[in-house]
């Protein structure tokens, strides 16, 4: 695809199929191809390009950057860099809540993502579990801006719903005007999620929710589940209130189970793309 060799499926999304791909340089980096039933619409590959070009400018420590894209090709197809680690979702069904450490680490990493998304105008809009890899450096949030051809396209039918429920705020269930505050909402449920709530019961209560959560992780996640976008924090305000500037992530932020499980994945990952040989070495076939 591109210059890149694809070596492995990684999963599928709702823009397409994510690819484990080489650079020409041997550099792992995921790629992601566009559906099939997407790439006729030409409003959808207008809208693709945009957020293609808008994504690129995204920089920071916890993001999965774009490095390259086709968005004028036959199957339109992106290239962001390749973090090896499984996603948070995985972790939470493999290893249950996490500890206090990792989930304070886990809310500046994402906090700090979405202040440098929002930076650049893009609203993520799925900000979920799924969309957060764990890695030994820190959480990364990936799949920012653009998916958001890929729902505009799916906008045009009234009955869909863009983002994937129990993250959803809720003025993007009633239809009202989308500001960067839904994806502070979906960050309070991926805290509430990454603490030990699996999901709310019809009925229950978020107090129950935020008593999993140590106290400081408790107050600014209450504040951003707030029914009114306009009184939730900022990720600016969010890290400032958990004291996000006292430096980076510690090394020591994934317990001994988890910091396996990546190292596993890691390795998983190294097998399925080997280098291809040069036929004029000896020894290659």
């Amino acid at each position: 695809m591109g210059r890149y060799r694809l070596t492995a499926r990684l999963g599928e999304g709702g823009m397409g199929t994510v690819y484990l791909g080489l650079s020409p340089g041997a550099r792992q980096v995921a790629v992601k191809v566009v559906r099939e039933e997407l790439v006729s619409d030409p409003s959808f590959r207008r809208r693709f390009a945009r957020e293609v070009d808008a994504a690129r400018r995204v920089s920071g420590f916890h993001t999965a950057p774009v490095v390259d894209a086709g968005p004028e090709d036959t199957r339109p197809w992106l290239v962001t860099e390749y973090i090896p680690g499984p996603s948070l979702q995985q972790v939470l069904e493999l290893h249950g809540p996490l500890p206090a450490l990792t989930l304070r680490a886990l809310a500046l990493g994402v906090a700090e993502a979405l202040e440098a998304i929002h930076a650049c105008g893009i609203v993520h809009r799925d900000l979920k579990p799924g969309n957060i890899l764990i890695s030994s450096a820190g959480p990364r949030v990936i799949d920012f801006g653009i998916a958001r051809g890929a729902e505009a396209t799916a906008l045009t039918r009234t009955d869909l719903v863009v983002g994937t429920r129990g993250f959803l705020a809720p003025e993007q269930l009633t239809g009202a005007p989308l500001t960067a505050a839904v994806d502070m909402y979906a960050f309070g449920m991926v805290l509430c999620h990454a603490g030990g709530s699996a999901r709310f019961a019809d009925g229950a209560a978020l107090s129950g929710a935020l008593r999993l959560l140590p106290s400081d992780l408790a107050a600014v996640t209450a504040a951003c589940l707030g029914h009114d976008p306009v009184g939730r924090p900022s990720p600016t305000e969010v890290l400032r209130d958990l004291g996000g500037a006292d430096g980076e992530t510690p090394s020591d932020w994934l317990p001994p189970a988890l910091r396996t499980l990546v190292d596993l994945h890691q390795a998983s990952t190294m097998t399925a793309a080997p280098p291809r040989a040069r036929p004029d070495r000896p020894g290659a076939p």
